[in-house]
């Protein structure tokens, strides 16, 4: 069974239990030889460039997560191009590497709305949903309930299971062990969006979460 475990990196819109999560990510997930996709915002490589390579140098794959982070249904046909062209000059700048073609709208927004659909192709990008989400931008949520929702997740979900989870939480970070055990007790491997060629990526699950959380 394959799964992609997915981490939007972007500026948190919640409380931050503290800083320097992203680097103890990378660093945990560098200690376990786990290649993951990151979905980078561009106003956020270029606050942390350094990190946003660092990303590209450990050898995750990486998409963007727009540049604004705003809802993208609501900007205008000049406002989406623009967002999507400056986000990509962002993480290219900041990464020295391509998002292209890998795009996740903030929230979800976007991933059934045919204009901004015709926009991300007219830029040549894909939209890459999830099928497992673990509320873990909440900041009450136990690093134990978040590494159980993810596993039940990909449980329903099968082979080929895109999980959402988010660069910055301390409660992702803690539940990550939990996470990579379960997922190695069943056998399974943890891919890249790169590697689930043979599945539509741009389906979103349980959309009535997507106007609440922050991805």
């Amino acid at each position: 069974m394959r799964v992609a475990l997915t981490f939007d990196a972007e500026h948190p819109d919640r409380p931050v239990g503290r800083p320097g999560v992203e680097e103890e990510l990378l660093a945990l997930l560098g200690r376990e030889g786990v290649r993951a996709t990151f979905f980078i915002q561009g106003r956020w490589a270029q606050a942390y460039p350094e990190l946003a390579a660092r990303i590209v140098g450990d050898g995750h794959v990486i998409g963007s997560h727009s540049h604004f982070h705003a809802r993208m249904p609501l900007l205008t046909d000049e406002g989406l191009r623009a967002d999507i062209v400056q986000a990509g000059r962002a993480i290219r700048e900041a990464t020295g590497a391509d998002p292209k073609p890998w795009f996740r709208c903030p929230w979800g927004h976007g991933a059934r709305d045919p204009r901004v659909g015709m926009a991300l192709r007219a830029q040549r990008y894909q939209h890459v949903g999830w099928d497992v989400v673990a509320e873990d931008w909440e900041p009450d949520r136990a690093p134990e309930d978040v590494a159980r929702a993810v596993l039940a997740g990909i449980t329903a979900a099968g082979d080929g299971a895109v999980v959402l989870l988010h660069a910055w939480p301390a409660s992702t970070l803690e539940a990550l062990p939990a996470i990579l055990e379960g997922l190695r007790d069943a056998g399974a491997s943890v891919v890249t969006v790169a590697d689930l060629s043979d599945r539509d990526l741009s389906v979103t699950a349980d959309p009535q979460t997507v106007d609440e959380n922050p991805s």
